[in-house]
């Protein structure tokens, strides 16, 4: 069973998000994107990327950045210091600097437990605890950390950040 085990407040630079955005129109059969995940690696999306170095506060980690404006968009990518240049084929969002609510969620990866509406919920009602307030329309983003999410433990659990980008003080 998925469990959060930390949650801590941090703050980030003004960064640029690389990637690719999907919309909900770009979901699998599953309702996720997953394939979508799958092709990065199949295709080696993320190598140009890394070539590029990386923001220093999110260290090697691959983000899933969220957010719903109008529509629900879903990027996948890696966030960079903000006047970074784009490579071609890439798209970019600019995220003004802020802080973030985060919660390592522990369990496992391969069923699909990390992710979706509930660990969503889980993670919100969290911070809501900690008494701090989302931000208006805000950015959320799974990181991938290594090693926290890349290297199981003795029980097969891994660790997925989820942040979520609150109200300035």
């Amino acid at each position: 069973m998925v469990e959060i085990i930390k949650v801590y407040r941090e703050s980030l630079p003004a960064l640029r998000l690389i990637g690719k955005r999907y919309t909900d129109s770009d979901r699998g059969i599953d309702g996720g994107f997953g394939k979508k995940w799958s092709e990065w690696f199949e295709k080696g999306y993320f190598k140009p990327l890394e070539e590029l170095g990386r923001l220093p506060e999110n260290g090697d980690a691959y983000v899933g950045c969220m957010r719903c404006v109008g529509e629900f968009e879903y990027w996948i990518g890696i966030f960079f210091p903000e006047d970074t240049l784009v490579p071609d084929g890439y798209m970019y969002a600019d995220i003004p600097k802020g802080d973030v609510g985060t919660c390592w969620i522990y369990g496992q990866e391969d069923n699909g437990e990390l992710y979706g509406q509930e660990p969503h919920n889980m993670c919100v009602s969290k911070i809501v605890e900690e008494g701090w307030q989302l931000a208006k329309d805000p950015w959320f983003f799974e990181r991938y950390n290594c090693s926290r999410f890349t290297k199981p433990d003795d029980t097969g659990k891994v660790i997925l950040d989820y942040c979520i980008y609150l109200k300035d003080e």
